[in-house]
């Protein structure tokens, strides 16, 4: 038997592992799957954390517990998505260590790298340059989360791995307005602007900025697909203190491409106009995903049809979602 524990299964990324590991169960039954809500188990409380742990006594962690947001909740709630994110990272990793758990993925993200990065941007980037201002607490507490898995290694002889993806989307995604990532938002922008009759829809800023996207699914499977990795084959490819992987799909779209695509989804056919007063963010954020196909990966999901398909579950949970 062995037994996973996934930090923040109710989230996009979390959910998703989970349904992973639940297809993999079929084939192995003794695989034994933890969760705990977020009532149940603040992971900012370091002595609830340690308690949890020494109880259940995990084999395997899954880190995918964070406090996210788009750009007006990063700008807005800094000291919250420092905070949170640092004590999540700090307790989890800790208490795995002390309970002995040998085997850690974390998940981060893309903001890591620095804002004016050279695209595609390499594993090695990290740390070479200035953050993208709007979300740097954010950056750093990831990082951070990166440098304690490393540092454990290190000291510990741990085998605490972290995979940076690029923007991620796909069911149980945040479409709250104010705290959304640019897909949820803008498919509920244009939702509403459907069920309105509204004849045309304004997204933020120039339109211009261009971003990569993978489904979450895609995330999932991937994001196993390293944990899984022989100790051998992930050390001969990343080193101690630049131990990270990218995960993305190797291509980006423009914000205006995008809402275009997320317009045929929705079926919305009027105006799409532009804000440039309010702000773009990076200037463009693709990953280098060469290591990882490197290694054997590929993702499956396109992005048009991963943008129906996640249509489709918005549309099928909304009233669930309050909106």
């Amino acid at each position: 038997m062995t037994r996973y524990y996934v930090a923040g299964h109710r989230g996009m990324v979390g959910s998703a592992i989970v349904r992973a590991l639940e297809s993999r169960r079929q084939a192995e039954p003794s695989l034994q799957l933890i969760t705990r809500e977020r009532s149940e188990l603040d992971l900012t409380n370091q002595a609830a954390v340690r308690d949890f742990f020494h109880q259940v006594r995990p084999e395997v962690v899954i880190l995918a517990a964070a406090k996210v947001g788009g750009i007006y909740a990063n700008a807005t709630y800094p000291a919250e998505f420092i905070y949170q994110n640092l004590m999540i990272a700090s307790n989890v990793i800790q208490a795995s260590h002390e309970v002995g758990v040998q085997r850690m993925l974390q998940c981060g993200s893309s903001c890591i790298y620095p804002r004016h990065a050279q695209q595609p941007i390499r594993e090695a980037a990290l740390l070479t340059g200035k953050l993208e201002s709007s979300n740097e607490p954010y950056a750093i507490a990831k990082i951070a989360a990166i440098k304690l898995c490393e540092s454990y290694n290190r000291q510990y002889g741990r085998d605490y791995r972290s995979v940076m993806p690029c923007n991620l989307y796909g069911p149980r995604d945040n479409f709250d307005p104010e705290n959304a990532h640019v897909i949820p938002a803008l498919m509920r922008r244009f939702h509403e602007a459907v069920q309105s009759g509204a004849s045309d829809v304004t997204i933020w800023g120039t339109g211009t900025p261009r971003r990569e996207f993978l489904h979450v699914d895609d995330m999932a499977l991937a994001a196993l697909y390293i944990l899984d990795l022989p100790v051998r084959i992930y050390a001969d490819n990343t080193r101690p203190m630049l131990s990270h992987i990218n995960i993305g799909s190797g291509t980006d779209v423009s914000i205006r491409e995008l809402a275009g695509m997320i317009a045929r989804a929705t079926g919305f056919r009027g105006r799409i106009l532009t804000d440039p007063s309010k702000p773009d963010g990076t200037p463009r954020k693709l990953m280098d995903n060469s290591l990882m196909k490197a290694m054997g990966w590929r993702p499956r999901i396109e992005l048009e049809e991963g943008l129906a398909a996640t249509y489709r579950w918005f549309v099928e949970n909304h009233s669930e979602l309050r909106l």
